[in-house]
């Protein structure tokens, strides 16, 4: 463990024990942890809204452009496909059952991350001094007194399709890539808690984004913390982490093949963000996330893949996560 990583969680287990509310990060190989107390929060470098926790001055949003674009420039099929097979390769020789996989696609848009931020409708959002923006729908975990519950978010398809409720309910692939994701969650929500259940099972989230509406199945479990938890946080998360939901399972096994597989640094793509209100911890997945590299505007996105997953139509589902999550765009240019 590094000193970093040592002083994250010894600042989250403090702070929790003494009810100091806090906001923090924590990336995808949990190298580069960050936590601050919301009250040394500076609004210059870091904006949040949390499920309505937020350090907004002011939640109206950015006068957007009447030329707004917003292009994507997906990675070509064929690359994809070479990763999409290695990974298959080692699902059937019996190395992983579900195994993660994101690319990098680079877009083009006449918006600041900043702007991306102030006019995202998201449940959980992040800007970070205009190195990344962040706009997830995934809760990780939640806890208020002892109760901790966690939601995977796995299976997406577009709702104009027809009948798409009951095309992604119905389809074999996504409900065993479901079942799995569930109970790999179940198990990592047991090294913590004392008494874990399913609560709901494959339910529907509805996502609007800047030129489709997405269906997203996902499922709740529940559990019990033990009485000496007291406030652990930071304890809590390295037990947890990195989340199951964007890694697959089983873990160890599935981390190499994602890191052979994808051959580039996720960074704060699919870590986990949140806060502490002094009573109640609420955390996200980091996805639907867009990085600043030197001037280029990267979006990371991915999906999970089974031996029964079709290329194609994984290719096509991670395009569809690239999206800028607006309700009240003027004509936007793809």
């Amino acid at each position: 463990m590094t000193d970093d990583i040592r002083t994250f969680a010894e600042n989250l287990n403090a702070w929790g024990k003494s009810k100091t509310p806090f906001v923090f990060l924590v990336d995808y190989q949990i190298r580069k942890p960050r936590a601050w107390k919301l009250a040394d929060v500076d609004p210059m470098e870091v904006l949040f809204d949390f499920n309505g926790f937020s350090n907004q001055l002011t939640s109206e949003k950015e006068e957007l452009p009447a030329d707004l674009y917003f292009h994507k420039f997906p990675v070509p099929f064929v690359d994809y496909q070479a990763r999409f097979d290695y990974v298959v390769d080692n699902l059937k020789a019996g190395n992983s059952f579900l195994v993660n996989l994101s690319v990098p696609t680079r877009v083009e848009t006449n918006l600041s991350l900043f702007e991306i931020f102030r006019n995202s409708e998201a449940p959980y959002r992040f800007w970070y001094k205009n190195e990344f923006v962040c706009f997830s729908p995934e809760i990780f975990i939640t806890i208020s007194g002892n109760h901790i519950s966690s939601f995977p978010m796995k299976g997406t398809i577009d709702a104009s399709i027809p009948d798409a409720e009951n095309v992604i309910l119905g389809d074999h692939k996504e409900a065993a890539e479901h079942a799995t994701i569930v109970d790999l969650i179940r198990n990592d929500v047991s090294m913590v808690a004392e008494k874990v259940w399913v609560e709901r099972y494959r339910y529907i989230d509805r996502l609007q984004t800047n030129d489709k509406t997405l269906l997203q199945v996902s499922s709740e479990i529940a559990g019990l913390l033990p009485d000496n938890f007291d406030g652990k946080y930071g304890d809590l998360l390295l037990k947890l982490l990195p989340a199951g939901s964007i890694t697959g399972a089983p873990k160890p096994s599935t981390l190499q093949i994602i890191k052979d597989a994808e051959g580039y640094d996720r960074g704060y793509y699919t870590g986990v963000m949140g806060y502490f209100d002094g009573q109640n911890f609420e955390s996200a997945v980091m996805i639907r996330f867009i990085e600043n590299q030197n001037g280029d505007y990267i979006f990371k996105s991915g999906g999970g893949i089974t031996a029964l997953s079709n290329a194609q139509n994984e290719y096509q589902e991670l395009i569809d996560k690239v999206y800028l999550p607006f309700s009240h765009v003027p004509h936007i240019m793809f």
